[in-house]
């Protein structure tokens, strides 16, 4: 038997782990390697409780944490989603039939013809005056030949332009090794 009435290997009652689950509390040795004597057995109760009470902290900081990551990832996916779907309906747009050379920063209105075959037309359901066929939607022609619908070209313009702004602007910035967010919020104070 082992000193203190145990059998080697079993972990019995006292300091070190046990055979519940999670981490036990841990005292410092005293010598010949015996638990330090503690004065008021409650101050071993304390102790318990303290070391729960971190675990639980730092489980609930680690759940937290990940409920921001899955909360991102799931952003993330819906992104994900909306770039498949805009490349799907920009090449499914690039191939409609179209007798004229397509620009960029032009809108084009798509019908179709009785057949089934859809086209790309300059004039606009307004110009034809009695459309010839089923009119189907307006469609800008971005630069990097994306398509965006006639109902966000406004939007979308304005995007451009503040995104063209910070461009501009961070040429002047100074290199800095830290986060800077400067010029990226509209009240400075």
């Amino acid at each position: 038997m082992a000193e203190g009435g145990s059998e080697p290997g079993d972990d019995g009652p006292g300091p070190g782990p046990g055979p519940g689950p999670g981490p036990e509390l841990a005292l410092v040795e005293g010598s010949a390697g015996r638990a330090g004597r503690v004065g008021d057995p409650g101050d071993l109760v304390a102790l318990a409780q303290q070391v729960q009470q971190a675990d639980d902290f730092v489980r609930a900081n680690a759940c937290s944490k990940l409920t921001v990551i899955a909360e991102q990832i799931r952003h993330l996916q819906e992104q994900a989603r909306k770039v498949l779907d805009e490349a799907n309906r920009d090449a499914d747009l690039n191939h409609v039939a179209c007798n004229i050379v397509k620009k960029p920063g032009n809108v084009y209105y798509m019908y179709r013809r009785e057949s089934g075959q859809r086209y790309f037309s300059i004039l606009s359901p307004k110009e034809w005056g009695t459309t010839p066929h089923e009119f189907l939607g307006a469609y800008k022609l971005q630069h990097d030949m994306s398509w965006t619908p006639f109902e966000d070209i406004e939007r979308r313009d304005a995007e451009i332009t503040v995104l063209e702004k910070l461009l501009n602007q961070q040429a002047a910035l100074p290199l800095c090794m830290e986060p800077n967010f400067q010029g990226l919020t509209k009240s400075h104070k």
